[in-house]
């Protein structure tokens, strides 16, 4: 396997870091000064360096542009109780960045330049780590094709890089979600389960018309019936039916395998609550809040964390929730929190440290 050259490091002549207002970071509009980058020719990655945050110069042929070659991933880095830096389980989106890259025809990126590229690039931005409660530093892998060719192929060259943005709360308050019906986000055989450019694409109009009718997302629904719940724009979602957290199954490909979804599981079962990964209906949701059985209704999102859903709107039947109320989705999210600080024992092995 190729092995990874040493990263070259260009520092930046002047931070910019005063420019920032420390107590106004919304989410995803500030750069920290450097960037990670590499380049995919010849059939190996080569020009990897940290650089200063700058413009990229690509030609108008870029097949980016054109053919939709691109994924990403999120991950966030946080300051921990004794004040150093960790990233929560960058691995595992190491493995799904490179199940998106398989499907959309790409190159896989090798562990170390993901990881420790990673790494290395945070610690020279370290003073960009936010120390306040809900605050990150949010992570941006992502790669693109960058053959300057028109013609409907993968390309042979790719760009992988970095970007990093001290990041506020993506959402602040509990959310209203309506059910999409007429169009569809993903069908088994898709690139549902990938974290592509595209299907984000692909989700603004929808997204757009339920904002202009009071609604803060959708929650998609499958292409054939559209009955069967698959996920919320930027987040999984689950149902507290009883003491069961059901969410939807991802054996059919259409949803993200979602990081903190999956820590979410663990630390659910941990609390003692039974959890579900199977499919489930809109009319089992609702037949469940008619008969006072449905708790709770809350997404988890790398961006979201976890996300409280207040509001659940589908077709005239709308579902409401005094979240004020609510035990489990806050319990949970405060006990992955205390993991994510270190106030409890990271016994799974996490956090990724930054500073050794």
């Amino acid at each position: 396997m190729q092995a990874v050259e040493t990263i070259k490091i260009t520092h930046v002549e002047k931070s910019s870091l005063h420019q920032i207002d420390w107590n106004n970071l919304p989410f995803g509009k500030f750069f920290t000064d450097h960037m990670l980058e590499a380049d995919f020719i010849n059939g190996e990655w080569t020009n990897i360096q940290i650089r200063p945050y700058s413009s990229l110069q690509l030609s108008p042929a870029t097949a980016v542009f054109h053919y939709g070659q691109a994924i990403f991933e999120g991950i966030k880095a946080y300051k921990t109780a004794d004040g150093k830096i960790s990233i929560f389980r960058p691995e595992e989106n190491w493995k799904r960045f490179n199940l998106s890259a398989t499907r959309l025809e790409m190159p896989e990126v090798l562990e170390d330049l993901f990881l420790e590229g990673m790494r290395q690039l945070i610690q020279l931005d370290q003073a960009w780590v936010p120390a306040t409660p809900e605050y990150s530093l949010y992570i941006r892998p992502f790669m693109i094709a960058t053959d300057p060719v028109i013609g409907v192929k993968p390309s042979e060259t790719y760009k992988f890089m970095v970007i990093l943005s001290p990041s506020g709360p993506y959402y602040v308050e509990p959310l209203k979600i309506y059910v999409e019906e007429k169009y569809t986000r993903a069908a088994p055989g898709g690139v549902g389960f990938s974290k592509n450019a595209g299907n984000y694409a692909g989700s603004m109009l929808a997204t757009s018309i339920a904002r202009k009718a009071g609604y803060d997302q959708v929650l998609w629904t499958d292409a054939f019936e559209h009955k069967y719940l698959q996920e919320v724009g930027v987040m999984n979602v689950f149902f507290l039916i009883g003491n069961t957290a059901i969410t939807p199954s991802l054996e059919e490909g259409t949803i993200l395998a979602g990081i903190t979804r999956d820590s979410a599981i663990q630390v659910l079962r941990d609390m003692g609550y039974q959890v579900e990964e199977r499919p489930i209906q809109i009319d089992e949701v609702i037949s469940a809040h008619k008969d006072g059985t449905l708790r709770e209704i809350f997404g988890t999102g790398t961006a979201a964390t976890i996300a409280m859903i207040q509001q659940l709107s589908y077709r005239d039947y709308t579902i409401q929730f005094d979240t004020t109320q609510w035990e489990v989705a806050p319990l949970l999210k405060k006990n992955i929190n205390n993991i994510r600080d270190q106030i409890v024992p990271d016994t799974r092995g996490w956090l990724f440290p930054v500073n050794y």
